[in-house]
């Protein structure tokens, strides 16, 4: 059998197709008898709203897309996007809307997916994450006039709401404890160099390094996969002056990056400091227990849902939330900088 329409629930209950219309929208015009009759006919039959029809009659879709484009490997090792994802749908659960959740393979694809998705109506909103220099989903989303909420950075990003912390500061404090400890060489292994915050926290530890006298900083990018972060760790330590100390933007590249060290027999803090941007079970159990910008991202994807929510009452006013600075949390992979002999 095929989809259930209203003409067969009108066929099944003996009562008019407009009848039908009038008890599954909940409008007046039918007895509460004839309704029971049809809701019990509907449920029986699984009938479900056809999303075109849902769209053109103005109902909501109680539901919110979030589109990655990322590899899917990255993804599925990463603590970061699992504890968003779970704030995210706990957020959003609580009113009863779902999270439409699709991995892609860049951008143009993810455009693709926003188009498909509002002409079809699936979703009420959209959630976007790694904002990117000279974003072009942005000025999409504004075409497409679906509310939509960025986790990323400062500034505005069209007419679109934001939930954000700050990269620089939380950079900064890296390097300010780092140059503290004494190093003067720092390498950091970023993200994907198209990334806004990327971008950020390269520019801090720049301009960190002007401030505080650094010898040398040094960034790398990667596509944030453990294998990328353990061949950047790789080549640093093979330099013929390497680093005293490597931030890593993520903690799976942070864990790759200590194992490297092990291999290369560097010695962790003694010679080589670590420190994670971000802070996870991995950064614990590990040894030594790696230094980390903590911050509790279970919570932050509440917060993103929460504005998402919000915007969706009130679509012409934009959010801007910033939320805390991740503070770093100090373990046994940071230790004073070997004098030099």
């Amino acid at each position: 059998m095929g989809r259930p329409t209203i003409d067969d629930i009108a066929r099944k209950v003996g009562v008019s197709r407009g009848a039908v219309s009038f008890a599954l929208n909940g409008r007046p015009g039918v007895s509460e008898e004839t309704r029971a009759r049809i809701l019990a006919a509907a449920e029986e039959m699984n009938w479900s709203p056809h999303s075109a029809a849902r769209a053109l009659g103005g109902a909501r879709a109680q539901a919110a897309g979030l589109v990655i484009a990322r590899p899917a490997r990255t993804i599925g090792v990463e603590p970061f996007f699992a504890h968003l994802l779970s704030g995210l749908q706990a957020g959003l659960s609580a009113r009863s809307v779902a999270l439409h959740l699709l991995v892609v393979e860049d951008t143009a694809a993810e455009i693709e997916v926003y188009r498909g998705w509002a002409r079809e109506h699936r979703v009420d909103g959209f959630i976007l994450v790694d904002l990117q220099v000279s974003d072009p989903r942005i000025a999409v989303i504004e075409e497409l006039g679906v509310p939509a909420v960025v986790l990323g950075g400062p500034g505005k990003h069209g007419t679109l709401s934001s939930v954000w912390a700050d990269d620089r500061e939380a950079m900064l404090s890296i390097a300010d404890y780092l140059a503290a400890l004494g190093h003067t060489r720092v390498a950091h292994v970023a993200g994907l160099p198209g990334f806004r915050h990327t971008q950020r926290r390269i520019r801090a530890l720049r301009d960190a390094s002007r401030r505080l006298g650094l010898a040398e900083v040094l960034s790398v990018p990667t596509d944030f996969s453990d294998a990328e972060g353990a061949a950047a760790t790789r080549s640093l330590l093979s330099r013929a002056t390497r680093p005293s100390a490597i931030v890593y933007d993520s903690d799976v590249m942070a864990v790759a990056g200590l194992g490297v060290a092990a291999e290369m027999g560097v010695k962790v803090p003694t010679e080589l400091s670590i420190v994670a941007f971000d802070d996870s079970v991995l950064n614990r159990i590990v040894h030594p227990a790696l230094t980390a910008l903590s911050r509790d991202t279970f919570t932050l994807g509440e917060k993103v849902a929460e504005t998402l929510l919000e915007t969706l009452e009130e679509p012409s006013r934009p959010r801007d939330v910033k939320t805390p600075t991740p503070r770093l949390t100090v373990r046994e992979s940071t230790a004073p900088a070997a004098k030099a002999i």
